[in-house]
Protein backbone atom coordinates (compact mmCIF):
# COMPACT_ATOMS: atom_id res chain seq x y z
CA UNK A 1 0.00 0.00 0.00
CA UNK A 2 1.40 3.31 -1.11
CA UNK A 3 1.91 6.12 1.37
CA UNK A 4 -0.68 8.82 0.98
CA UNK A 5 0.59 11.98 -0.76
CA UNK A 6 1.41 14.90 1.46
CA UNK A 7 -1.08 17.69 1.39
CA UNK A 8 -0.07 21.32 0.92
CA UNK A 9 -1.96 24.51 1.29
CA UNK A 10 -2.04 26.99 -1.58
CA UNK A 11 0.33 29.26 0.29
CA UNK A 12 2.73 26.38 0.91
CA UNK A 13 2.80 25.51 -2.78
CA UNK A 14 3.41 29.12 -3.65
CA UNK A 15 6.27 29.24 -1.17
CA UNK A 16 7.76 26.06 -2.63
CA UNK A 17 7.66 27.57 -6.14
CA UNK A 18 9.18 30.77 -4.76
CA UNK A 19 11.98 28.84 -3.06
CA UNK A 20 12.65 26.80 -6.21
CA UNK A 21 12.85 29.90 -8.33
CA UNK A 22 15.17 31.62 -5.89
CA UNK A 23 17.39 28.54 -5.69
CA UNK A 24 17.74 27.92 -9.40
CA UNK A 25 17.69 31.39 -10.98
CA UNK A 26 20.49 33.99 -10.86
CA UNK A 27 20.17 36.66 -8.21
CA UNK A 28 19.80 39.32 -10.91
CA UNK A 29 18.91 39.03 -14.55
CA UNK A 30 18.92 41.28 -17.60
CA UNK A 31 15.89 40.50 -19.71
CA UNK A 32 15.56 41.69 -23.29
CA UNK A 33 12.02 42.05 -24.52
CA UNK A 34 9.31 44.25 -25.99
CA UNK A 35 7.17 46.36 -23.68
CA UNK A 36 3.48 45.52 -23.71
CA UNK A 37 0.40 46.48 -21.68
CA UNK A 38 2.22 49.45 -20.13
CA UNK A 39 0.34 50.98 -17.19
CA UNK A 40 1.50 53.47 -14.59
CA UNK A 41 -0.72 53.75 -11.53
CA UNK A 42 -1.76 57.38 -11.27
CA UNK A 43 -1.58 57.61 -7.46
CA UNK A 44 1.23 55.25 -6.43
CA UNK A 45 3.42 55.77 -9.49
CA UNK A 46 4.16 52.03 -9.73
CA UNK A 47 4.46 50.66 -13.28
CA UNK A 48 2.94 47.41 -14.52
CA UNK A 49 3.77 45.91 -17.91
CA UNK A 50 4.88 42.81 -19.74
CA UNK A 51 8.11 41.85 -21.44
CA UNK A 52 7.47 39.69 -24.46
CA UNK A 53 9.07 38.12 -27.48
CA UNK A 54 7.72 35.83 -30.19
CA UNK A 55 7.42 32.84 -27.87
CA UNK A 56 6.45 34.09 -24.42
CA UNK A 57 5.22 36.83 -22.14
CA UNK A 58 6.75 37.77 -18.79
CA UNK A 59 4.68 39.92 -16.35
CA UNK A 60 6.78 42.75 -14.91
CA UNK A 61 6.59 45.41 -12.22
CA UNK A 62 8.70 48.48 -11.55
CA UNK A 63 8.15 50.33 -8.30
CA UNK A 64 7.78 54.14 -8.35
CA UNK A 65 11.03 54.73 -6.48
CA UNK A 66 12.97 52.80 -9.12
CA UNK A 67 11.07 54.34 -12.03
CA UNK A 68 12.17 57.87 -11.00
CA UNK A 69 15.63 57.09 -12.37
CA UNK A 70 14.25 56.24 -15.83
CA UNK A 71 14.82 59.31 -18.02
CA UNK A 72 12.90 58.22 -21.13
CA UNK A 73 9.20 57.49 -21.60
CA UNK A 74 8.52 53.74 -22.02
CA UNK A 75 6.13 53.05 -24.90
CA UNK A 76 4.21 50.10 -26.24
CA UNK A 77 6.36 47.95 -28.52
CA UNK A 78 9.66 49.51 -27.38
CA UNK A 79 12.60 47.10 -27.19
CA UNK A 80 14.22 47.41 -23.76
CA UNK A 81 16.74 45.80 -21.44
CA UNK A 82 15.21 45.30 -17.98
CA UNK A 83 17.45 44.50 -15.04
CA UNK A 84 15.97 42.92 -11.88
CA UNK A 85 14.85 39.68 -10.28
CA UNK A 86 12.20 37.04 -10.87
CA UNK A 87 9.99 36.34 -7.88
CA UNK A 88 6.55 35.03 -7.04
CA UNK A 89 3.58 37.29 -6.35
CA UNK A 90 1.79 35.26 -3.67
CA UNK A 91 -1.54 37.05 -3.84
CA UNK A 92 -1.93 36.39 -7.55
CA UNK A 93 -0.16 33.06 -7.47
CA UNK A 94 2.11 33.95 -10.35
CA UNK A 95 5.71 34.67 -10.95
CA UNK A 96 6.74 38.05 -12.34
CA UNK A 97 9.79 40.14 -13.06
CA UNK A 98 10.65 42.97 -10.67
CA UNK A 99 12.63 45.56 -12.65
CA UNK A 100 14.87 48.09 -10.95
CA UNK A 101 16.55 49.36 -14.13
CA UNK A 102 15.18 49.96 -17.60
CA UNK A 103 17.15 50.88 -20.71
CA UNK A 104 16.15 51.13 -24.36
CA UNK A 105 17.64 48.49 -26.64
CA UNK A 106 20.15 49.81 -29.19
CA UNK A 107 20.28 53.42 -27.99
CA UNK A 108 21.24 55.07 -24.71
CA UNK A 109 18.39 55.97 -22.37
CA UNK A 110 19.40 59.62 -22.21
CA UNK A 111 19.63 59.89 -25.99
CA UNK A 112 16.19 58.35 -26.33
CA UNK A 113 14.80 60.63 -23.65
CA UNK A 114 16.31 63.62 -25.49
CA UNK A 115 14.73 62.54 -28.78
CA UNK A 116 11.36 62.00 -27.12
CA UNK A 117 11.42 65.41 -25.45
CA UNK A 118 12.43 67.13 -28.70
CA UNK A 119 9.58 65.43 -30.55
CA UNK A 120 7.07 66.37 -27.85
CA UNK A 121 7.99 70.04 -27.58
CA UNK A 122 8.40 70.43 -31.32
CA UNK A 123 4.88 69.13 -31.82
CA UNK A 124 3.67 71.84 -29.40
CA UNK A 125 5.49 74.55 -31.39
CA UNK A 126 7.98 75.59 -28.69
CA UNK A 127 10.84 75.70 -31.19
CA UNK A 128 9.13 77.93 -33.76
CA UNK A 129 10.92 81.16 -34.73
CA UNK A 130 7.73 83.18 -34.34
CA UNK A 131 7.93 82.68 -30.56
CA UNK A 132 11.55 83.80 -30.26
CA UNK A 133 12.18 87.28 -28.87
CA UNK A 134 14.80 89.58 -30.45
CA UNK A 135 18.09 90.09 -28.64
CA UNK A 136 18.69 93.80 -27.74
CA UNK A 137 21.34 95.43 -29.92
CA UNK A 138 23.03 97.19 -26.99
CA UNK A 139 22.31 95.20 -23.84
CA UNK A 140 23.73 96.75 -20.66
CA UNK A 141 22.12 94.85 -17.75
CA UNK A 142 22.59 91.12 -18.26
CA UNK A 143 21.55 88.35 -15.88
CA UNK A 144 23.64 85.16 -15.82
CA UNK A 145 22.21 81.88 -14.49
CA UNK A 146 24.99 79.40 -13.80
CA UNK A 147 27.06 77.91 -11.01
CA UNK A 148 28.97 80.50 -9.01
CA UNK A 149 31.89 78.09 -8.65
CA UNK A 150 32.11 76.94 -12.27
CA UNK A 151 34.31 78.23 -15.05
CA UNK A 152 31.31 79.37 -17.11
CA UNK A 153 30.76 82.60 -15.17
CA UNK A 154 34.41 83.61 -15.66
CA UNK A 155 34.30 82.78 -19.38
CA UNK A 156 31.08 84.74 -19.86
CA UNK A 157 32.19 87.80 -17.87
CA UNK A 158 35.63 88.03 -19.49
CA UNK A 159 34.28 87.72 -23.01
CA UNK A 160 31.46 90.22 -22.43
CA UNK A 161 33.62 92.87 -20.75
CA UNK A 162 36.30 92.52 -23.43
CA UNK A 163 33.71 93.21 -26.14
CA UNK A 164 31.38 95.64 -24.39
CA UNK A 165 32.81 97.36 -21.29
CA UNK A 166 29.58 99.31 -20.48
CA UNK A 167 27.79 96.01 -19.69
CA UNK A 168 26.81 95.12 -16.13
CA UNK A 169 26.45 91.45 -15.14
CA UNK A 170 24.18 90.09 -12.40
CA UNK A 171 24.88 86.53 -11.26
CA UNK A 172 22.00 84.31 -10.19
CA UNK A 173 23.75 81.21 -8.81
CA UNK A 174 22.01 77.91 -9.52
CA UNK A 175 23.10 74.26 -9.52
CA UNK A 176 23.70 73.13 -13.09
CA UNK A 177 23.71 69.36 -12.63
CA UNK A 178 22.43 66.73 -10.30
CA UNK A 179 19.17 66.16 -8.51
CA UNK A 180 16.99 69.30 -8.34
CA UNK A 181 19.14 71.36 -10.72
CA UNK A 182 16.47 71.62 -13.42
CA UNK A 183 13.81 72.78 -10.95
CA UNK A 184 16.19 75.37 -9.44
CA UNK A 185 17.00 76.79 -12.89
CA UNK A 186 13.32 76.97 -13.86
CA UNK A 187 12.33 78.60 -10.54
CA UNK A 188 15.07 81.23 -10.88
CA UNK A 189 13.99 82.12 -14.43
CA UNK A 190 10.41 82.47 -13.22
CA UNK A 191 11.47 84.59 -10.21
CA UNK A 192 13.47 86.98 -12.39
CA UNK A 193 10.53 87.43 -14.74
CA UNK A 194 8.27 88.33 -11.81
CA UNK A 195 10.44 91.35 -10.92
CA UNK A 196 11.22 93.12 -14.23
CA UNK A 197 11.03 96.66 -12.84
CA UNK A 198 13.20 95.99 -9.81
CA UNK A 199 15.91 94.11 -11.69
CA UNK A 200 15.74 96.06 -14.96
CA UNK A 201 17.51 93.36 -16.95
CA UNK A 202 17.82 93.48 -20.74
CA UNK A 203 18.37 89.74 -21.22
CA UNK A 204 19.41 86.47 -19.53
CA UNK A 205 22.24 84.05 -20.26
CA UNK A 206 21.61 80.51 -19.01
CA UNK A 207 24.37 77.95 -19.23
CA UNK A 208 27.30 75.97 -17.94
CA UNK A 209 30.59 74.50 -19.09
CA UNK A 210 31.13 71.22 -20.86
CA UNK A 211 30.41 67.73 -19.60
CA UNK A 212 28.81 64.42 -20.44
CA UNK A 213 25.21 64.04 -21.52
CA UNK A 214 24.44 63.09 -17.94
CA UNK A 215 26.13 66.27 -16.65
CA UNK A 216 24.17 68.47 -19.05
CA UNK A 217 20.86 66.71 -18.47
CA UNK A 218 19.28 69.49 -16.40
CA UNK A 219 19.09 71.56 -19.60
CA UNK A 220 17.12 68.77 -21.30
CA UNK A 221 14.42 68.70 -18.64
CA UNK A 222 10.92 69.78 -19.65
CA UNK A 223 10.56 72.17 -16.71
CA UNK A 224 13.58 74.21 -17.89
CA UNK A 225 12.37 74.26 -21.50
CA UNK A 226 8.95 75.56 -20.49
CA UNK A 227 10.43 78.21 -18.18
CA UNK A 228 12.60 79.52 -21.04
CA UNK A 229 9.61 79.51 -23.39
CA UNK A 230 7.45 81.43 -20.88
CA UNK A 231 10.11 84.06 -20.11
CA UNK A 232 9.29 87.63 -21.07
CA UNK A 233 13.00 88.45 -21.11
CA UNK A 234 15.09 87.25 -24.08
CA UNK A 235 17.19 84.23 -23.11
CA UNK A 236 20.51 83.10 -24.59
CA UNK A 237 21.64 79.56 -23.76
CA UNK A 238 25.33 78.71 -23.55
CA UNK A 239 25.57 75.05 -22.58
CA UNK A 240 28.60 72.79 -22.94
CA UNK A 241 30.81 72.61 -26.00
CA UNK A 242 30.07 73.37 -29.65
CA UNK A 243 28.96 69.78 -30.36
CA UNK A 244 26.46 69.78 -27.49
CA UNK A 245 22.84 70.60 -28.21
CA UNK A 246 20.22 70.58 -25.47
CA UNK A 247 16.47 71.04 -25.43
CA UNK A 248 17.05 74.42 -23.75
CA UNK A 249 19.11 75.50 -26.78
CA UNK A 250 16.23 74.67 -29.11
CA UNK A 251 13.68 76.65 -27.07
CA UNK A 252 15.89 79.66 -26.30
CA UNK A 253 15.65 82.92 -28.22
CA UNK A 254 19.32 82.55 -29.23
CA UNK A 255 22.05 80.00 -28.65
CA UNK A 256 25.77 80.37 -28.06
CA UNK A 257 27.82 77.26 -28.76
CA UNK A 258 29.93 77.83 -25.61
CA UNK A 259 29.81 80.15 -22.58
CA UNK A 260 32.74 82.11 -24.02
CA UNK A 261 30.86 82.74 -27.25
CA UNK A 262 27.79 83.96 -25.38
CA UNK A 263 29.27 87.45 -25.55
CA UNK A 264 29.21 87.39 -29.35
CA UNK A 265 25.46 86.81 -29.24
CA UNK A 266 24.68 89.01 -26.23
CA UNK A 267 26.63 92.23 -26.84
CA UNK A 268 28.19 94.13 -29.74
CA UNK A 269 31.91 94.47 -30.28
CA UNK A 270 32.97 97.82 -28.83
CA UNK A 271 35.86 98.20 -31.28
CA UNK A 272 33.53 97.51 -34.17
CA UNK A 273 31.05 100.10 -32.88
CA UNK A 274 33.84 102.65 -32.47
CA UNK A 275 35.06 101.98 -36.01
CA UNK A 276 31.53 102.37 -37.35
CA UNK A 277 31.15 105.65 -35.47
CA UNK A 278 34.43 106.89 -36.94
CA UNK A 279 33.21 105.89 -40.38
CA UNK A 280 29.90 107.70 -39.87
CA UNK A 281 31.74 110.78 -38.56
CA UNK A 282 33.99 110.80 -41.64
CA UNK A 283 30.98 110.50 -43.93
CA UNK A 284 29.14 113.25 -42.07
CA UNK A 285 32.12 115.62 -42.22
CA UNK A 286 32.57 114.88 -45.94
CA UNK A 287 28.89 115.47 -46.60
CA UNK A 288 28.95 118.78 -44.71
CA UNK A 289 32.08 119.86 -46.57
CA UNK A 290 30.44 119.05 -49.91
CA UNK A 291 27.35 121.02 -48.96
CA UNK A 292 29.47 124.01 -47.93
CA UNK A 293 31.39 123.85 -51.20
CA UNK A 294 28.12 123.53 -53.09
CA UNK A 295 26.80 126.61 -51.32
CA UNK A 296 29.97 128.59 -52.08
CA UNK A 297 29.50 128.34 -55.85
CA UNK A 298 26.29 130.39 -56.14
CA UNK A 299 27.62 132.73 -53.46
CA UNK A 300 30.71 133.44 -55.56
CA UNK A 301 28.47 134.05 -58.57
CA UNK A 302 26.35 136.50 -56.63
CA UNK A 303 29.36 138.31 -55.19
CA UNK A 304 30.85 138.61 -58.70
CA UNK A 305 27.68 140.17 -60.11
CA UNK A 306 27.41 143.87 -61.08
CA UNK A 307 25.17 144.73 -58.19
CA UNK A 308 27.87 143.89 -55.63
CA UNK A 309 30.68 145.53 -57.61
CA UNK A 310 28.79 148.81 -58.37
CA UNK A 311 25.64 148.84 -56.23
CA UNK A 312 24.81 152.44 -57.36
CA UNK A 313 24.63 151.39 -61.02
CA UNK A 314 21.34 149.56 -60.48
CA UNK A 315 19.81 152.67 -58.91
CA UNK A 316 21.13 154.86 -61.67
CA UNK A 317 19.78 152.55 -64.34
CA UNK A 318 16.39 152.55 -62.68
CA UNK A 319 16.44 156.35 -62.46
CA UNK A 320 17.32 156.57 -66.16
CA UNK A 321 14.49 154.20 -67.00
CA UNK A 322 12.14 156.33 -64.91
CA UNK A 323 13.23 159.48 -66.70
CA UNK A 324 12.70 157.81 -70.06
CA UNK A 325 9.27 156.64 -69.04
CA UNK A 326 8.33 160.12 -67.83
CA UNK A 327 9.54 161.66 -71.10
CA UNK A 328 7.57 159.10 -73.09
CA UNK A 329 4.50 159.80 -70.98
CA UNK A 330 4.76 163.54 -71.55
CA UNK A 331 5.24 163.00 -75.29
CA UNK A 332 2.22 160.72 -75.38
CA UNK A 333 0.08 163.26 -73.54
CA UNK A 334 1.12 166.01 -75.95
CA UNK A 335 0.26 163.84 -78.94
CA UNK A 336 -3.09 162.98 -77.42
CA UNK A 337 -3.92 166.65 -76.69
CA UNK A 338 -2.91 167.67 -80.22
CA UNK A 339 -5.06 164.96 -81.74
CA UNK A 340 -8.19 165.97 -79.78
CA UNK A 341 -7.56 169.66 -80.49
CA UNK A 342 -7.47 168.92 -84.18
CA UNK A 343 -10.65 166.89 -83.92
CA UNK A 344 -12.37 169.75 -82.15
CA UNK A 345 -11.31 172.23 -84.85
CA UNK A 346 -12.73 169.92 -87.53
CA UNK A 347 -16.08 169.77 -85.74
CA UNK A 348 -16.16 173.58 -85.46
CA UNK A 349 -15.44 173.99 -89.16
CA UNK A 350 -18.22 171.53 -90.03
CA UNK A 351 -20.70 173.44 -87.93
CA UNK A 352 -19.68 176.75 -89.48
CA UNK A 353 -20.23 175.37 -92.97
CA UNK A 354 -23.83 174.55 -92.11
CA UNK A 355 -24.60 178.33 -91.44
CA UNK A 356 -26.68 177.65 -88.36
CA UNK A 357 -28.00 181.27 -88.13
CA UNK A 358 -29.62 181.08 -91.48
CA UNK A 359 -31.07 177.65 -90.76
CA UNK A 360 -32.54 178.91 -87.55
CA UNK A 361 -34.16 181.92 -89.35
CA UNK A 362 -35.92 179.66 -91.86
CA UNK A 363 -37.25 177.43 -89.12
CA UNK A 364 -38.54 180.49 -87.25
CA UNK A 365 -40.53 181.68 -90.33
CA UNK A 366 -42.16 178.28 -90.66
CA UNK A 367 -43.24 178.45 -87.08
CA UNK A 368 -44.76 181.87 -87.61
CA UNK A 369 -46.97 180.63 -90.49
CA UNK A 370 -48.55 177.91 -88.39
CA UNK A 371 -52.24 178.74 -87.26
CA UNK A 372 -52.58 179.89 -83.72
CA UNK A 373 -56.42 179.02 -83.02
CA UNK A 374 -57.85 175.65 -82.03
CA UNK A 375 -58.76 173.25 -84.89
CA UNK A 376 -62.46 173.20 -86.16
CA UNK A 377 -64.34 169.92 -85.57
CA UNK A 378 -65.81 168.29 -88.76
CA UNK A 379 -69.60 167.43 -88.76
CA UNK A 380 -70.39 163.74 -88.39
CA UNK A 381 -71.14 161.77 -91.54
CA UNK A 382 -74.77 160.88 -92.25
CA UNK A 383 -73.85 157.49 -93.47
CA UNK A 384 -72.93 156.55 -89.97
CA UNK A 385 -76.55 157.06 -88.57
CA UNK A 386 -78.63 154.01 -87.77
Amino acid sequence: MRDPLKQYSVSQVTNLVKAAINARLPARLVVRGEIGDWKQHHSSGHCYFTLKDKGSVLPAVMWAGKFKSVRFEPEEGMEVLATGIVDVYPVGGKYQFYADKLEPQGVGPLQLAFEQMVAKLQAEGLFEDEHKKPIPSFAERIGVLTSESGAAIHDISESIFSRWPPARLFLFPVPVQGQGAALAIADTIDRINRAPQRLGLDLLIVGRGGGSLEDLWAFNEEVVARAIYASSLPIITAVGHEVDTTVADLVADARASTPTKAAVVAVPDGEDIAERLRHYRSRLVGSLHSRVQLGHSPLHTIRASEVFKKPGTVVWHRQQQLDELMAALRESLRDLATYHHEQLNRYVESIQRLEPYRLLGARRLELDRLPTGPPTASPPSSSGAR
